[in-house]
């Protein structure tokens, strides 16, 4: 017996069974991914603050190590070493805080003379007419009165977030430190004995280049600042302390270009207070030193230096700076020096073939003749 014509238009024009759950899970999906977009941008910050945490807690990880095995528990080795660093940063702002407010309070109050020094010899190289500084101070001061409400709630914001967030880091890089093998081992708890190993191997490259880079960064800034005061000062460079300390932290702390940064303010300085001479020694100290800095100490500090090409470091600076702002440009180097130690590690490298392509040619006797000039 046929099945009627009525029975079959019916179940041809019926929904398949698995319609409508998938469009309740392409809904909810959508939601989903709208909520974590927005919960992304909304908790950017938190993000930064837990990012710059696991940084410092993997930085501190060498000096706690070395006090657990001097018999330390691990809780209060990671107490001792983090407010040793805090301890450490107050006692250089107690000693150095009031000469450096002095010296930044005249330096500030000096900028309208040198602002008058540098457009005047502006004016006469170029010939061009450079706003006078009355009209540009009127103007600021008539921008800031504008805006002196919004400014001044703006700078209590500032504050009360910036005091969130040292709090923030403080306390998430103490309990990330202060978990140490227990932390690694509730994640790899969850992996099989393989995976563990390679967790545990990537973990390991990653500290080692992370401490290792903040650590020496720290150390050459502070040697950076050290030398160039006493050179700034000995050649009575005025401001030397603030001007030492911007070379010292911007020429380790910003990669690639902080270096020309950082030796470009003292130089400018030099320049307009006291003449071309003492603008060029102070070139000559900056260029001298980068190379004792580059040849030797650095070698010193960092047994296992970042060892990349310069024009890739540059690119990698650039990227992470252009997608993460001023944090990805200071934690671009280590972090592509730990994908290129990882590399390294579990990607098979070939032997070269030989080819002209992988090598400068060499002179022949011949060719050197030939391009040598024929005397008379």
């Amino acid at each position: 017996m046929k099945p009627t014509s009525r029975s079959a238009t019916f179940d041809s024009a019926r929904p398949p069974r698995w319609l409508p759950r998938a469009l309740l899970l392409t809904v909810l999906t959508v939601f989903a991914a709208i909520f974590v977009w927005r919960a992304m941008g909304s908790l950017t910050s938190l993000f930064v603050n837990l990012i710059i945490a696991l940084f410092l807690a993997l930085a501190m990880e060498p000096m706690i190590v070395w006090l657990v095995k001097h018999g330390w528990k691990r809780g209060g080795a990671t107490a001792v070493v983090l407010f040793g660093l805090l301890a450490s940063a107050i006692a250089v702002l107690a000693l150095f805080g009031r000469i450096f407010v002095e010296q930044a309070g005249e330096l500030i109050t000096s900028l309208p003379n040198t602002y008058e020094s540098v457009a005047t010899w502006i004016e006469g190289q170029f010939k061009v007419e450079v706003p006078a500084m009355e009209d540009l101070q009127a103007q600021l001061i008539q921008d800031w009165g504008n805006e002196v409400a919004s400014r001044a709630l703006a700078i209590g914001t500032s504050v009360i977030s910036g005091l969130f967030a040292f709090t923030t880091i403080m306390l998430v890089a103490y309990y990330l430190a202060a978990a140490g093998p227990r932390f690694r081992a509730s994640i790899c708890g969850w992996l099989s004995p393989k995976n563990q190993t390679e967790v545990l191997k990537l973990w390991e490259i990653t500290q080692t280049k992370i401490s290792d880079y903040i650590n020496s960064r720290v150390v050459l800034a502070a040697v950076a600042s050290l030398f160039t005061g006493v050179f700034l000062t000995i050649i009575q460079i005025p401001y030397a302390l603030p001007l030492a300390l911007f070379t010292g932290v911007v020429s380790q702390f910003v990669p690639t270009i902080g270096t020309y940064i950082g030796g470009a303010l003292p130089i400018v300085f030099a320049l307009t207070t006291d003449g071309p001479k003492k603008a060029i020694l102070v070139l000559a100290f900056i260029i001298a030193y980068q190379q004792v800095e580059n040849l030797w100490l650095s070698p010193k500090v960092s047994a296992r230096a970042l060892q990349m090409n310069p024009a890739m470091s540059f690119v990698v600076v650039l990227a992470f700076g252009a997608v993460f702002g001023a944090l990805g440009a200071f934690l671009s180097l280590p972090i592509a020096a730990t994908i290129q130690a990882v590399a390294t590690t579990y990607l098979r490298r070939h032997e070269l073939v030989d080819s002209h392509m992988l090598r400068d040619p060499t002179a022949t006797p011949a060719n050197r003749e030939a391009e040598e000039p024929i005397t008379p």
